[in-house]
């Protein structure tokens, strides 16, 4: 945890332009401005995600920053003891004396936040879920009240990921007006899949490509997963690409024949058979995207298994927390039970 306490610049008043405001934040080290009033006490703050949302709504760049404030930011008292525990929850933390005026402001250790963009992938058809996917994509069904793609976004950004790109193809226009009304620290940006690109081949759509490396998750997994666990142990490792994997085991319902030359050894009954199962997330170095062509098909099978033919070298993240892949009707059921019994003990 670092204290900011020069906090001069990042002062700014509610009547400035969204103009301005982008000046000041580009001009700044860490993207936040402090929304106060002539005595500088706290009325909000403000970040590049929260004005690039006002522009989406129609706000224009010469109207003035009140249209954009976050009112209601978490904030810490002056002493108070819980102060660092809500850096786990956002990535800095206004501190305020009795009078709330701004005092100094909670920063996340830079160590922490080394990833700062990803990957959605949510063009999926999600034909394994029936008719449930006709009308509404996969990524938009309501887990725990909130849509599965919610959780994947709130995940990222709690990680320190401030720049988001989500694949869209199967109706897709709900997908973006999602994106468009939600309350994002994030900046969000569509890739649009004129048609079906595969698992991986929307990243060959990115433009402005990432210059560090990113994330890139299906739009389908939930876990309590830490991103930034992954992201220490993929630089620890000096990995060009990680793959999150799980474990995955099946039973085998009869009894499996050891056998040496075609002569009996043994007999195992019911085994287990256990294995790493990719995890629908990864964390890629900037290189890996110029193995995926344009407006070409491509499976992330094939991008891993090309990666691994040239030479870069790919590790593997266990995951041990809960994670599942919400492929079919029972695995939805179960995550929804998951997530409304955490909303229910919180």
């Amino acid at each position: 945890m670092r204290q900011l306490s020069n906090l001069t610049s990042y002062f700014v008043t509610e009547d400035v332009t969204l103009r301005d405001a982008l000046i000041r934040l580009n001009e700044s080290e860490l993207q936040f401005l402090l929304v106060v009033d002539s005595d500088r006490r706290l009325l909000g703050t403000v970040t590049d995600g929260d004005i690039r949302r006002g522009v989406l709504r129609g706000v224009q760049l010469e109207d003035s920053l009140s249209q954009c404030v976050h009112s209601n930011p978490l904030v810490a008292r002056h002493g108070s003891a819980k102060a660092k525990s809500l850096l786990h929850q956002v990535p800095f933390v206004p501190v305020l004396d009795e009078a709330e005026h701004v005092t100094a402001v909670l920063l996340r250790d830079s160590a922490e936040i080394l990833i700062k963009e990803a990957v959605v992938m949510a063009g999926g058809l999600g034909t394994r879920l029936g008719s449930i996917t006709k009308q509404t994509p996969k990524p938009l069904l309501p887990v725990g009240g909130r849509p599965i793609l919610d959780h994947i976004l709130e995940s990222l950004e709690l990680s320190g990921v401030q720049r988001i790109w989500i694949a869209v193809n199967h109706l897709s226009e709900q997908i973006e007006k999602f994106a468009q009304n939600r309350r994002s620290t994030a900046q969000l940006e569509i890739l649009s899949e004129d048609r079906k690109l595969g698992t991986a081949g929307a990243l060959g759509l990115i433009t402005d490509r990432p210059a560090q490396p990113f994330f890139v998750v299906n739009g389908d997994v939930l876990t309590d997963t830490d991103f930034r666990a992954m992201s220490t142990f993929h630089r620890k490792h000096d990995h060009e690409g990680t793959i999150a994997v799980a474990h995955h085991q099946i039973q085998v319902p009869f009894g499996v024949v050891r056998h040496d030359a075609g002569l009996f050894s043994g007999i195992d009954e019911k085994p287990m058979i256990r294995h790493f199962v990719a995890a629908g997330i990864y964390l890629f170095a900037p290189e890996i995207l110029s193995l995926v062509p344009r407006n070409q098909q491509m499976d992330m099978p094939d991008l891993l298994n090309e990666a691994r033919s040239v030479g870069l070298r790919l590790g593997l993240f266990p995951i041990h927390e809960y994670w599942t892949d919400v492929g079919r009707p029972e695995d939805l059921s179960a995550a929804d039970e998951r997530h409304r019994q955490d909303v229910d003990d919180a």
